[in-house]
């Protein structure tokens, strides 16, 4: 009677701890946000959208620089590129609160700008805003001040972060 109340108890036990650990392992990925795979800029539209598999997960409203139309070409220009690219590095330890850094210039904004003889420039991120500057808060808008960066407001870098992993395509369209 004893050994079979202790097998009726280990194997609740085991039961139970096994349902705890599925209860445990849904829980935490319910707290993981979808991973975007591509990151689509539309310069018009002012928009930065988060895709995984072609639908959309989130439009977040983003600033450009003081000459949005066309695509960069030159350092200082104040354009944002326009093409594919890919998100190639992350910092947390930036005055733009956080940034992903965009893989601008590629290939073919090099060769046009050796064509031009000029130095198509770099450093192209999707950045939040300095502290004490402009809005804080997700989705509100900005004004164009970069130089070429894409800005969004903090809480709105803060969850671009979380959901985009470094290599994700990013489209900047016109």
């Amino acid at each position: 009677m004893a050994a079979h109340l202790a097998r009726s108890l280990t194997t609740g036990l085991v039961i139970f701890l096994l349902l705890a650990l599925q209860q445990a392992g849904e829980a935490r990925s319910a707290e993981l946000p979808l991973q975007a795979d591509r990151i689509l800029i539309l310069k018009s539209e002012r928009k930065l959208l988060l895709l995984h598999e072609g639908a959309l997960l989130k439009s977040f409203w983003i600033a450009l620089g003081p000459h949005p139309e066309g695509p960069k070409t030159a350092q200082g220009d104040g354009r944002t590129p326009e093409g594919t690219y890919r998100i190639d590095g992350r910092n947390d330890r930036t005055h733009f609160h956080k940034s992903l850094h965009i893989s601008y210039p590629n290939k073919a904004d090099r060769q046009r700008a050796r064509d031009l003889g000029i130095d198509p420039g770099g450093a192209i991120r999707i950045h939040g805003v300095p502290r004490g500057y402009g809005p804080t808060g997700p989705g509100e808008r900005m004004i164009d001040w970069t130089d070429g960066c894409i800005a969004v407001t903090n809480a709105d870098i803060d969850e671009i972060w979380a959901r985009v992993p470094t290599g994700t395509i990013v489209e900047i369209r016109p």
